[in-house]
């Protein structure tokens, strides 16, 4: 009690006076929110070494950046009589006054990196501008800054940082590995590189190791395809937007790969705005609806995608290390790569391949499934070689559960099945390859093996028959409400009061689906109308819309989005579609591949999970 007491008589702090933070500190501070870790120096300094118009790079690491990060160019160099205002906060030769602010054309612009820098760093920077005689160098470490002396090297500007955070061990402590450091730095320069494939850039760490060498005057393409690596070349597809006037101004251009080399993180996703790399969601939500279905929703596309945009339209200035942007017309953009990318995966044979193991035709083995040109049963050799590709390959892409010895049984045996009485109508034209329809086999009752001009195709039929259910379903939908059968008696849902509660904010899509559904009880909702087609399909209206109000309780599920209709129509076909086990017929097979020639996006489920290998 006389503690209490005690605490609460006492007396308010003294008022300490407003003064002015000694330029130290203040850099200090700036350098908190641009120098994070030697990756951010690399960043900035490489980005200036742009800006004076190299046309070659070095980057050199030691300890991951922690003790070294040089960075050497040949740029238009700093004259000598300018060296001390490079390292001086908020001294720039980008700006003139703040209207430039509206449309920067420059990477850097606030002139607070090389201030930061040093505040933080040892720095000595070295420069000779193409004129001069001679090279002038300066040092600053903290607070102290040399006097500008005389130097020998070529044009262009040569800038080290040493021992990053030494005078703030607090900082220095929360620094990574060197190799963790490094990762990070090389991140950076990768990009760089990728946004600028007209400079050369060489990585260098610990003075032996070259991490990264790209020669200057290369092609956006080329750039790419060293970075990435040449051997996903047949994995990407190009794409572009010229920037007329119906994209006012925005050009784009790009790599985007096939949902079979989507990655589990992002880090195989590059983003450039006018030659910067950005984090930006406008775009990343764009990639990720025009990807919707074609792959996992864990898992994010490869691409490579660089927007030219006028510096009017764009706002840099939003964030300390400027990797985030800020557009002026955000749904135009969107808009622009959401149709540019999807048109292309369109266009494109999105049909996974797999290179099955091969043996050299001869008289006695022939070439798998084929001689002179006619099909035939694969020897007992080729056979096996099939087996052992559907064991170990084909279940990473189609979630393969087949019954081995059957086939190798059934293929040892030279078992085909007959063909149908007649041909099934000629598809719309579709970028898939066609397939002779009139050889089918049917696997373990989940997957059809067909026929095509160069090779076979293994289809997992629940997979292709959702995707099928799922393009219908849409259709209807967009036309308008599903169609919807009433009930004799309602179907009777146990629930809980939470969800009869959240039932009111489902009915706008609970409408549009073809359900009707309301309160019977504090604990009961009846459904009295349900879709039609899943009245077909043999699909139990009380069942799904359990399953429903379960989907409908995660957070991400936003009622009246389309993301949430998207979803209920992916719950929808799969519980409609034929099942792994359903025996179909001939007839039922042939209408099941013709199917996947008449829809969009047909090589995957609507979870983004292959249908065809």
């Amino acid at each position: 009690m006389a503690a209490h007491q005690d605490s609460a008589t006492q007396t308010a702090p003294a008022r300490r006076p407003i003064r002015p933070l000694p330029t130290m500190v203040a850099n200090q501070i700036a350098a908190g929110e641009v120098v994070e870790r030697p990756a951010s120096v690399v960043k900035e300094l490489v980005e200036n070494a742009i800006d004076a118009g190299a046309t070659r790079i070095r980057v050199e690491l030691e300890a991951g950046g922690i003790e070294l990060v040089r960075i050497t160019d040949d740029g238009c160099g700093i004259p000598p009589d300018e060296l001390p205002l490079a390292i001086a906060p908020h001294a720039t030769s980008k700006l003139d006054d703040a209207e430039q602010l509206e449309r920067i054309a420059t990477l850097g612009f606030r002139g607070e990196a090389l201030a930061s820098v040093s505040s933080v760093a040892r720095v000595s920077i070295r420069s000779r501008t193409a004129d001069s005689a001679s090279a002038h160098e300066i040092d600053a470490a903290g607070a102290e800054v040399s006097a500008v002396r005389p130097a020998s090297g070529p044009p262009g500007t040569t800038i080290s940082v040493r021992t990053l955070f030494f005078n703030t061990p607090a900082r220095r402590k929360f620094l990574r590995t060197p190799t963790t450091e490094q990762s990070r730095c090389a991140d950076v320069v990768r990009d760089i590189a990728l946004a600028h494939p007209a400079i050369g850039f060489d990585l260098v760490t610990n003075s032996t190791r070259t991490l990264l060498s790209a020669p200057a005057g290369q092609s956006p393409r080329a750039r790419a395809l060293s970075i990435l690596g040449q051997e996903l070349e047949p994995e990407l597809l190009e794409v572009s937007v010229d920037g007329g006037d119906d994209e006012r101004g925005v050009s784009l251009w790009g790599l985007i790969g096939r949902p079979a080399i989507a990655r589990g993180n992002a880090r195989g996703q590059h983003l450039f705005i006018n030659g910067r790399a950005v984090r930006d969601k406008t775009i990343q939500h764009a990639m990720r609806e025009a990807y919707r279905g074609l792959i996992d929703p864990t898992r994010t596309p490869t691409a490579v995608l660089m927007l030219e945009v006028p510096p009017i339209a764009v706002d840099v200035n939003v964030h300390p290390a400027k990797s985030e942007v800020r557009f002026r017309d955000q749904s135009m953009v969107h808009s622009l790569v959401h149709r540019t990318v999807r048109d292309a995966l369109r266009a494109a044979d999105l049909v996974p391949a797999a290179a099955l193991p091969t043996q050299a035709p001869t008289r006695e083995t022939p070439a798998f499934g084929a001689r002179d040109g006619v099909t035939s049963a694969p020897s007992a050799g080729d056979a096996q070689a099939f087996v052992d590709f559907l064991k170990h390959d084909a279940p990473q892409q189609a979630s393969a559960r087949f019954d081995y010895d059957a086939v190798r049984t059934s293929l040892e045996a030279g078992d085909t099945p007959p063909e149908h009485s007649a041909p099934a109508p000629p598809p719309a034209p579709s970028p898939l390859p066609p397939m002779r329809s009139a050889r089918l086999l049917q696997v373990h009752n989940s997957y059809v093996i067909a026929e095509e001009d160069d090779g076979v195709v293994i289809v997992d039929q629940h997979a292709l028959h959702e995707r099928v259910m799922f393009e219908e379903l849409m259709g209807r939908v967009e036309a308008g409400p599903l169609e919807s059968q009433r009930l004799l008696s309602p179907g009777v849902v146990p629930t809980t009061p939470e969800r009869i509660d959240r039932l009111g904010e489902l009915g706008p899509l609970l409408r549009r689906i073809g359900i009707e559904a309301e309160p019977m009880g504090p604990r009961t909702i009846g459904v009295h109308a349900f879709p039609t087609l899943l009245f077909e399909r043999g699909v139990e209206a009380e069942a799904f819309v359990s399953d429903l109000l379960d989907r409908a309780e995660t957070d991400d599920f936003v009622p009246d989005s389309e993301a949430a209709l998207h979803e209920v129509l992916d719950m929808m076909a799969c519980k409609a579609a034929v099942k792994a086990g359903d025996k179909l017929s001939e007839g039922e097979l042939g209408e099941l591949l013709a199917m996947r020639d008449r829809v969009e996006r047909s090589t995957s489920c609507p979870h983004g999970r292959p249908t065809t290998v």
